[in-house]
């Protein structure tokens, strides 16, 4: 099949499909609430380049994730990656029990509704103080910037609970999810 469209080979092009931290930025935008913020802003807070954060916010235009601007999340959108493709496109990989920061339903919020007793989950890193099955982070530099965010945190704790939960722990991560967007 032959496109005469340049425009949507151009797009294409550009695109490259998604990477992690694009859904990390996205996140940490929604913290933000109604408070302005900038790409600059973004890239010191997350331990990335400012031509990380515009690469992954023309990435999140392309993907409809964000506005034609690239200040507003797509927030309905977002949540039906989050939720429906986010655990094919970045699976969810486990590893060897090691130490760690909590994740998914071993950190809140869902740590408040799961019965103990299930396995922990932890993203390695040596300042944890919690012993479990590692997981590799949805994006490798969050445990050393996640204890200066409660807020993202907690995104990024759901969002594992969805790529790596029973059918009920996803079910709760999503109203979890559904107050946080809804904020």
């Amino acid at each position: 099949m032959q496109f005469t469209n340049c425009k949507y080979t151009q797009i294409m092009h550009k695109h490259n499909g998604m990477r992690p931290q694009d859904i990390v930025i996205l996140l940490k935008i929604i913290t933000y609430h109604d408070t302005p913020w900038t790409f600059a802003g973004i890239a010191s807070a997350l331990s990335l380049s400012a031509s990380e954060v515009t690469g992954a916010m023309e990435r999140n235009r392309i993907a409809g994730l964000v506005d034609e601007h690239k200040r507003i999340v797509q927030k309905t959108a977002l949540r039906n990656f989050l939720i429906h493709g986010l655990r094919y496109v970045f699976p969810p990989q486990l590893g060897c029990p090691t130490r760690g920061i909590g994740t998914a339903h071993s950190a809140n919020p869902m740590r408040l509704y799961i019965m103990e007793g299930k396995e922990v989950y932890v993203w390695p890193h040596y300042k944890g103080t919690r012993r479990g099955s590692s997981v590799v982070p949805l994006y490798d530099k969050i445990p050393h910037f996640i204890e200066q965010d409660p807020a993202l945190y907690e995104f990024l704790a759901l969002v594992d609970t969805l790529r790596l939960g029973d059918p009920l722990e996803v079910e709760i991560a999503i109203k979890e999810l559904d107050k946080r967007f809804n904020r």
